[in-house]
């Protein structure tokens, strides 16, 4: 059974650094013809940081695969080797706590280079380091207490009822829907919220929900500039009420109506019932992985020199939980894309089409978002269509439409022999 389950995650590595390759030279041909969207520094700018991301989720990746190897065939034994902690559920917190321990451990040099090498270079990083690992404390405090309660509680259903598996699930889709509701209060932890001001634009976006049938359960400005510059907004909440944040990012770049149109797209969302559906086939997908992982045989766990008691089985989900959402990710996607279109035409209703074709253009030029992807990494990983396609929905044809030149706006990063942000023609 080991072998088998290797073969499979080896398939998925392979996947997932196959497509990652073609992506990588595709936008690097695509950045060597006419820009589109944006004018041609910074529709390189954006290629070259989509290159570079991508060339580290390639090195990231493989490292994964070396972790998982690790894990199975020496990592599971040698963690529970170290623990001598009576009670099942006791040792399975512990080892769970180690697992997670060392998986972040190997995971925080790629975080760290993404954050003050990548972002910082590109123009996107605000945080000090400082502020990074005041935030990576609280998180770890967060995991500490909210996790290893979960840990705990799940640990016990396994070691008390023969169809864990089903139990589990409850617990956790539960746990997953609450965690919707309680994020704005996470959030709190990290970032500041502050009531936006009284004026012509609360107004209109509260005038706006009442269109859609919703209720304004508070509209705030986070300052999401102290740790990064790119633009975003969403709301919380899964009832009629609804609590509003704007980046205060978003605010500095959009104009009213441009603003009210994006908002108008999030609350298509809402009126289409979306997050309902997000959620079931989160459910579903959890429901698959629990059956699934829920009646591995002991033989696997013998191959792997480790009992098969609930810490063990957790690690093993939270291991191959990725392979099956990489065969789910398709599904969810489309029918992802297929809401993103849906939205855009609720929004363009509610708040103008003009004004949502303009947000977008700009939402992608502040981002730095490369307008082009590898069809692959389309029908895999993107959960919003192609900003092209989007746009041409919108009546917004980017092929008649002459960028103006303007001065490029290369980062000035440093040849490390793993990212080469231009090659030599265009240096």
């Amino acid at each position: 059974m080991l072998e088998i389950i290797v073969g499979l995650y080896t398939l998925y590595t392979f996947m997932k650094l196959y497509i990652s390759f073609m992506q990588v030279g595709y936008i690097n041909q695509e950045k060597r013809k006419d820009p589109v969207l944006m004018p041609a520094g910074k529709y390189l700018v954006a290629a070259n940081y989509a290159v570079a991301k991508e060339k580290l989720g390639i090195i990231e990746t493989f490292v994964d695969y070396l972790m998982f190897l690790w894990w199975v065939f020496a990592g599971f034994a040698w963690l529970s080797s170290l623990l001598q902690v009576d009670g099942d559920v006791m040792s399975s917190v512990f080892f769970l706590f180690g697992f997670v321990a060392v998986n972040y451990a190997v995971g925080l040099p790629f975080s760290l280079y993404q954050t003050f090498k990548i972002d910082e270079g590109f123009g996107f990083n605000k945080m000090t380091l400082k502020m990074f690992i005041v935030d990576a404390l609280k998180s770890a405090g967060l995991f500490f207490v909210l996790g290893g309660a979960v840990f705990a509680v799940l640990a016990w259903i396994i070691s008390s009822y023969e169809t864990w598996w089903l139990w589990g699930f409850i617990l956790m889709f539960t746990i997953a829907v609450a965690a919707n509701l309680l994020m704005p209060f996470f959030m709190g932890l990290f970032n500041k919220f502050s009531p936006l001001e009284e004026g012509e634009l609360k107004d209109a976006i509260v005038d706006l929900m009442n269109k859609a049938g919703l209720k304004s359960n508070g509209i705030f400005v986070m300052d999401a500039s102290k740790r990064d510059s790119r633009l975003n907004a969403f709301f919380g909440g899964l009832g009629k009420s609804k609590r509003v944040v704007l980046y205060d990012t978003l605010l500095e770049k959009l104009n009213k109506k441009e603003l009210l149109a994006v908002l108008g797209h999030e609350l298509g969302h809402f009126s289409h019932g979306d997050i309902w559906k997000n959620i079931a086939l989160m459910g579903l997908l959890l429901f698959i992985a629990f059956y699934l992982f829920g009646h591995l045989p002991e033989s696997l766990f013998i191959q792997m020199h480790v009992s098969p008691y609930p810490g063990v089985q957790i690690a093993m989900l939270m291991l191959l939980l990725p392979l099956l959402s990489f065969v789910f990710t398709p599904f969810m996607s489309y029918v992802s894309r297929h809401n993103e279109y849906a939205a855009d035409a609720y929004g363009s209703e509610m708040g103008g089409r003009e004004n949502l074709v303009s947000a977008l253009l700009k939402l992608i030029t502040e981002n730095k978002a490369f307008p082009k992807s590898h069809p692959l990494v389309i029908f895999f990983y993107h959960t919003h269509p192609p900003v092209l396609e989007r746009l041409k929905e919108l009546g917004y044809d980017a092929s008649n439409v002459v960028i103006e030149e303007e001065k490029r706006e290369e980062p000035s990063l440093p040849n490390d022999g793993i990212f080469t942000y231009m090659d030599k023609e265009e240096k």
